[in-house]
């Protein structure tokens, strides 16, 4: 039986044991961060390969160097898809339909930023926007936006934000805001549509202001059949950035479908929301990557 590390959340790890199982693919939870390993000796299980490199890449590298497998996600798949500036300019080049978005590379003055944020107004025609940081996952951090001072406050914490952490990457966006856009997720395996999700915030929440379609923000995840138009985008986003699997995030209103984000560390949903061979493909993915190795 091949034996597959996961490093990636517990949900993921529940949902695709039992299936992969029955595939002859043993699911084995790997643990990369909040612990100690020993790097002379690391007591780590012995694996085929891995599913989606570790989220902390620090802990994440020393323990793939320790584990030796290669990865259905590597480190490389990881980065690039974490870095949404990157992702959006990669998109764009290739023709594929994006949010108007402005990367603001930290620090960088109030005139500048509100210059900018004009500048994105005047094009799009629309007095909103989206301010999210460039790394960010489950939209932490991400605001919106109508006026200077708004726009301007939201920096301000960003700088107190990036001063207590030292973060590494104190760049932002500014994007084009899509009112009523429907959310949806798109699974990619092995460069193929393997299903969809789409994410609404229940009538209630919606009703007390809240707009963030994330599902860890309180919105509902709903197994849907996507059209062949946003079928075919999420695959052309999955081939334009190399990675066989991924979870495209689209934003669809009544005259546009862009591509708004990607994940390279998907959270894998209940099986009836994908298609009826997701399984089977994922498994093919997981030995082809074994052996590649």
């Amino acid at each position: 039986m091949l034996r597959l590390a996961v490093a990636t959340q517990q949900e993921t790890f529940e949902r695709i044991r039992d299936p992969l199982a029955v595939r002859d693919i043993e699911v084995v939870p790997v643990r990369a961060s909040e612990r100690t390993l020993s790097l002379s000796s690391p007591d780590l299980p012995s694996v085929d390969a891995g599913l989606v490199f570790p989220s902390r890449l620090m802990e994440g590298g020393a323990v793939s160097a320790a584990l030796d497998v290669p990865w259905v996600n590597d480190r490389e798949a990881i980065l690039t898809s974490r870095n949404k500036a990157e992702v959006l300019a990669a998109l764009s080049t290739a023709g594929v339909p994006t949010p108007e978005t402005t990367l603001v590379s930290n620090p960088v003055d109030d005139d500048s930023v509100a210059a900018a944020a004009e500048t994105l107004q005047t094009r799009t025609d629309t007095a909103e926007l989206v301010i999210k940081p460039n790394s960010t996952t489950r939209g932490t951090g991400v605001a919106r936006v109508a006026d200077p001072d708004s726009l301007l406050g939201v920096t301000d914490y960003l700088d107190l934000v990036h001063d207590f952490r030292a973060t590494g990457d104190r760049s932002f966006l500014l994007q084009e805001y899509l009112p009523d856009a429907r959310d949806y997720r798109a699974m990619i395996v092995d460069g193929e549509y393997a299903g969809a999700v789409k994410r609404r915030l229940p009538e209630a929440e919606t009703a007390a202001g809240k707009w963030k379609h994330n599902v860890h923000r309180g919105a509902v995840a709903e197994g849907v059949a996507l059209s062949e138009a946003a079928r075919e985008l999420a695959e052309r986003t999955a081939d334009v950035l190399g990675i066989d699997y991924l979870g495209v995030d689209l934003l669809e209103t009544d005259d546009r479908l862009v591509v708004n984000e990607t994940n390279a560390r998907p959270t894998v949903d209940d099986a009836t929301k994908y298609e009826p061979g997701f399984y089977d493909r994922l498994a093919a993915l997981i030995r082809k990557t074994a052996e590649s190795r």
